[in-house]
């Protein structure tokens, strides 16, 4: 019998199966107790997107910016490669 990751840590954040994520569940927010899916402070994770290291966000609307759960995924896939 295989067990899932999730089943090995219980208290690993998880992402949808599609949709998309906003940076306070990408890199954590403490005050709110949310987890960090990558151990990476905000301004970090800002300018590696500025740089091209980490996937480009989607405009949602005026003040909404989120990523592509597929494209965070993948970075996570290949950070641990």
């Amino acid at each position: 019998m295989v067990q899932s990751t999730t089943a090995l840590k219980p208290h690993a954040p998880q992402l949808p199966e599609t949709g998309f994520v906003r940076i306070w569940q990408i890199v954590g927010n403490k005050k709110q107790n949310i987890p960090a899916l990558i151990p990476i402070g905000r301004t970090s994770f800002l300018n590696g997107v500025k740089s091209g290291k980490y996937p480009k966000p989607v405009k949602l609307g005026e003040r909404t910016t989120a990523w592509r759960v597929g494209d965070i995924r993948a970075l996570i896939d290949s950070m641990g490669a």
